[in-house]
């Protein structure tokens, strides 16, 4: 546990840490655009000067391990007269097309340009033109002129992904990142690369030119696309949600998160949502809303005694599946209580980073609250109490991610046939509305409008809070299991609405002024 003093102060660390690691682990700050804490050092930004007592020259943070007395700064004229330079040298070539970049308003070169730059620029040759708009493959955009040749997407792909698309090719200012012949960035990981860019050089093919992230609101909750249980954070504003990035989570994800998981903010947002309550009946569909349609099920579901079944997916919270199991089982006196496994036979496939083969974010608090309530059924008891006509009436607490549900058709079709089916669920489905017979379709919240638990596929306990409603009058499966088992609840409208299910996109449009609502902490300019 080597000591040392930095900028004054003295520190001990643990040996074999850098100099850079040690500022990061007490809060200090250094110029930097090559190095990032879960990949190799490069060390070729030069970037990350610091002063040490005895060296005549100024040495890099990223690759200097502390040795026992070190004295070091980052704060001398010297050292900043360094880092001032380089980052003159950064921009030679770089168009500085801030109005019209994606990465305006997080970008670390305007970023640390006002931390650590405001210099006269002192280059007076041409800029080098360079390859604009490259499509690298089917989710990332590159703009070369922009790259400043920090090399983390190409060791992203070589020691994360290792899937070894991208490398630097040419010598000297034609220096550019690209793909390899024949081998186009198409990895599951491969928008990590956009994220850990300091500056606009990568962008998403998704996201790009869609809002300006000062438009934007950010809130943290949990991917619910696999049972690894990625820590996110969710940008939107009153248009909808655009985007999801990984949050740092050392137990779960690190830094990263898969592609597929990014596109889950597409099934929250209103146009892939269901807004109204139905209920089926031999004279056609009744719009009512959530509450009422809820309450209007209770009636058949109170009158159905041993004629009754819930199904319950692996897509909602532990405190859910504990409301609606116990309201079931003590109140509605039934133990037919069945999981609709849908990847029973790939749950435990695992590509050995990130993605997994139960496409949910709650298997194992599913289980465990079956387990709690002392409920023992298989699949087979359903699919044979249908047949014989001992089950009448099924309740389905349906996936909100559809995308892992390939057995989604086949089982609406074989639950429908149930003299009465009350289907919850937040997402739409053109199935659904097709069903004939009597049918009740209940709008629930979907996960970023509420808060509880996940419990992934290790045991691991994450709870998670709410970030926005956009449906206000949708219910939880916790509200509609009162409402089910009779019990007379207030479901009141969230004023803190992204979009109401009552109020059309246009109107919300033509009522919504845009204003900066995306609060970034910047230090005094």
């Amino acid at each position: 546990m080597p000591k040392c003093t930095i900028n004054g102060k003295e520190i001990e660390v643990k040996d074999g840490t850098t100099i850079m690691e040690a500022m990061y682990q007490h809060g200090m700050r250094i110029a930097h655009y090559c190095y990032h804490p879960s990949l190799s050092i490069a060390g070729v930004c030069r970037l990350c000067m610091v002063e040490i007592e005895g060296n005549p020259r100024v040495q890099i943070a990223c690759n200097t391990t502390v040795t026992e007395g070190m004295k070091i700064n980052n704060t001398s004229q010297k050292v900043k007269d360094a880092v001032k330079w380089t980052l003159d040298f950064h921009l030679i070539n770089h168009p500085l097309d801030c109005p019209v970049c994606d990465q305006a308003g997080e970008c670390g070169l305007q970023d640390q340009y006002m931390e650590f730059g405001k210099y006269d620029p002192e280059m007076a040759e041409k800029k080098q033109k360079k390859h604009k708009v490259v499509d690298l493959g089917p989710t990332v955009v590159l703009d070369s002129e922009r790259c400043i040749l920090c090399s983390r997407c190409v060791r992203f792909t070589k020691e994360v992904s290792k899937t070894n698309e991208l490398g630097i090719f040419n010598r000297g200012d034609r220096s550019e990142i690209g793909t390899y012949d024949g081998q186009p960035l198409n990895n599951k990981y491969s928008l990590n690369t956009v994220d850990i860019c300091p500056v606009g050089a990568l962008t998403s093919k998704d996201f790009r030119f869609r809002q300006r992230v000062w438009y934007l609101k950010e809130g943290e909750t949990l991917c619910n696309g696999c049972s690894t249980g990625c820590s996110i954070k969710t940008y939107f504003n009153k248009e909808g949600f655009f985007r999801v990035k990984p949050v740092q989570n050392d137990k779960v994800n690190g830094y990263w998160m898969c592609d597929e998981g990014r596109d889950l903010y597409k099934f929250v947002n209103r146009e892939a949502r269901m807004l109204k309550g139905q209920k089926r009946s031999a004279s056609g569909w009744e719009m009512m809303v959530p509450g009422a349609v809820a309450k209007d099920a209770a009636q058949v579901v109170k009158t159905a005694g041993q004629g009754l079944a819930l199904v319950l997916t692996g897509q909602y919270t532990s405190e859910e599946y504990d409301a609606i199991i116990n309201s079931f089982k003590n109140e509605l006196k039934t133990t037919k209580i069945f999981h609709w496994n849908n990847n029973k036979e790939t749950a435990d496939q695992f590509d050995g980073l990130l993605i997994r083969g139960d496409k949910n974010p709650n298997t194992k608090g599913l289980i465990q609250a079956m387990q709690k309530h002392g409920v023992q059924t298989e699949w087979n008891q359903l699919i044979e109490g249908l047949k014989n006509g001992s089950i009448t009436t099924v309740v389905v607490a349906g996936p909100e991610n559809l995308m892992g549900y390939a057995d989604y058709m086949e089982k609406v079709k074989l639950l429908s046939t149930a003299k009465n089916l009350i289907w919850m669920q937040s997402t739409k489905h053109q199935i659904l509305d097709s069903l004939m017979g009597q049918v009740w379709l209940v709008p629930m919240k979907s996960y970023v409008e509420k808060e509880g638990t996940f419990v992934n596929y290790a045991g691991l306990e994450q709870k998670f809070k709410k970030v926005t409603t956009v449906v206000s009058e949708a219910l939880t499966l916790t509200e509609a299991a009162s409402v089910l088992s009779g019990q007379q609840i207030m479901v009141k409208p969230d004023t803190n609405v992204l979009i109401e299910a009552n109020r059309s996109q246009d109107k919300v449009m033509m009522e919504h002024k845009k204003k900066n609502e995306f609060i970034f902490r910047r230090g005094p300019l």
